[in-house]
């Protein structure tokens, strides 16, 4: 399955959920106490297309203003969950340094990475922007760290959650009951197939992170040029 009928299969799904009440709300969302922490290879979109995305969520608050919303600096693009967040994980329980030397053994053959953001679809519990690589790098370069990451000895959940194989970002989740899942929904479709923009990735960045990639709790732990 492509990511256009992934995306497609899931928005259908998730909006008919949406639509009859039967979406999730996420409980840990404002729970001071939550401490799942994890460690991910990520990537940011460029100024122009988190512009974009912010005037989507204007119109999203409009209709729905007590859900929870990403600010640019949280917004990203996973490029890999290499230790998926549990609660009490820190930093002093791996060597940060033989994490970082992996990773840039995996990039010495990485081909430039350019991703489109088009369109939106959603999940019983979060609404999305579709990314779309224009070719094989990124899934080439995941494919390269599970395997590095599969032959060391270093702590990794890769793959335990389901094997990542798009570029989305979350941009919203519902975390109160909805006033206007009707009008929500509507403003989805309207930016079903929008063009946010394309974008070429220049740096990725390995960072320490809660559930939620919130700025105030991430920890930037090395950044790659490429």
């Amino acid at each position: 399955m492509d990511s256009t009928q992934h995306y497609d299969q899931l928005y259908k799904k998730s909006s008919e959920a949406i639509l009859a009440g039967n979406y999730k709300l996420d409980s840990q969302l404002n729970n001071e106490s939550d401490s799942r922490f994890g460690i991910t290879f990520l990537i940011r979109p460029s100024e122009i297309i988190k512009a974009n995305i912010q005037l989507f969520l204007d119109e999203l608050k409009a209709v729905e203003p007590h859900q929870y919303y990403y600010p640019d600096a949280d917004i990203h693009i996973t490029v890999m969950s290499i230790i998926s967040c549990y609660d009490g994980f820190t930093l002093d329980k791996i060597n940060v340094h033989e994490y970082i030397d992996l990773i840039q053994q995996s990039l010495v053959h990485l081909d430039a990475i350019k991703i489109g953001f088009r369109g939106v679809t959603a999940s019983p519990s979060a609404i999305m922007i579709q990314g779309f690589p224009t070719d094989e790098s990124l899934n080439n370069f995941r494919d390269k760290l599970r395997e590095n990451f599969k032959k060391s000895s270093l702590e990794q959940s890769i793959d335990s959650r389901y094997a990542i194989s798009t570029a989305h970002s979350t941009v919203m989740r519902f975390q109160d009951k909805l006033e206007n899942p009707e009008q929500l929904i509507q403003v989805v479709e309207k930016y079903r197939d929008y063009d946010f923009g394309k974008f070429e990735a220049k740096n990725l960045e390995l960072v320490y992170n809660d559930w939620y990639q919130r700025e105030k709790n991430t920890i930037r732990l090395a950044n790659f040029i490429i």
